[in-house]
């Protein structure tokens, strides 16, 4: 089948109908403000008017599930990890807890503004890289696998203690050149279907692609617990998914390509809410 013909039933594929109400307000247990639509950051002035979070082009149900923590799946994962900060392991004998003391006191903020420059290893980090960092260097314990449950369940227990803040994503000074990646990567087009990011997040967002609600893409609900394969899934977990799903060759998670489609990705949402665990289709 020619390029142009696999492109062309690929484009018929997305429709102009909504499932959900995209002006709906997210407050979490009934007191805690989540900002889900807001003014574009600058630095995507020609693309975007208004950046807004994936939980609005979700469905009334499951939009609700992330309104309660009690009905939310991932924070069952949230409570295995808070057990794991306070568990001694590896040959160091120590905790997440001996060198950072109590979670909801020492980690209010940090997944705001990850991925970020790391000055002493000279490197982009991402959130699971600096776990990882910790684990083998500080605990002298094995590193989780980079999209393992472990590792989704311990973002999810950061992200719980800096919801509500807004994403503030550095782009310039040491990691301007791995944000022009990411942007690069973005709107590559890849894979039989011919398909960028941005052919679904940018330019079709809020239409159907067969069953599913197209959101914008955003990054600052992760890790988000999906309902389709039930479990709490990582950034890198769902762009593998992504461009799997063009029927192309994907990248490694944790690898050079997905480290710089982060921290681009992530600094679209700046001034979005942090707000996982999300729950999500």
């Amino acid at each position: 089948m020619k390029l142009k013909t696999i492109t062309a039933i690929a484009a018929a594929l997305f429709a102009t109908t909504a499932i959900a109400d995209e002006d709906a307000e997210l407050v979490i247990n009934g007191d805690l403000e989540i900002v889900t639509k807001t003014a574009a950051p600058a630095h995507l002035s020609d693309a975007l008017d208004e950046i807004m979070s994936g939980w609005r082009f979700r469905s009334d149900g499951t939009q609700a599930m992330q309104m309660d923590d009690f009905d939310n799946p991932g924070m069952a994962a949230v409570d295995g990890a808070a057990e794991a900060w306070a568990t001694v392991e590896g040959e160091k004998g120590k905790s997440c807890a001996s060198c950072h003391g109590d979670v909801a006191e020492s980690m209010v903020g940090v997944r705001a503004v990850y991925p970020k420059w790391n000055e002493k290893a000279g490197e982009v980090r991402t959130l699971a890289m600096q776990i990882n960092d910790c684990r083998e260097n500080q605990m002298g314990a094995k590193a989780y696998g980079y999209t393992s449950g472990d590792m989704a369940a311990m973002e999810a227990l950061l992200s719980v203690q800096s919801r509500g803040m807004p994403v503030n994503v550095a782009i310039d000074g040491p990691v301007a050149a791995t944000w022009e990646k990411g942007k690069e990567l973005y709107y590559t087009r890849f894979g039989q279907l011919d398909l960028s990011c941005a052919n679904c997040h940018e330019d079709n967002y809020g239409n159907m692609i067969r069953a599913d609600h197209l959101s914008q893409g955003q990054i600052n609900g992760f890790p988000a617990y999906r309902l389709k394969n039930t479990k709490l899934n990582t950034v890198h977990d769902r762009f593998k998914g992504c461009v799997r799903d063009t029927r192309a060759e994907t990248f490694k998670p944790g690898g050079a390509e997905f480290i710089a489609l982060e921290l681009y990705v992530a600094s679209r949402g700046n001034g979005l809410s942090v707000e996982g665990p999300s729950v999500r289709n």
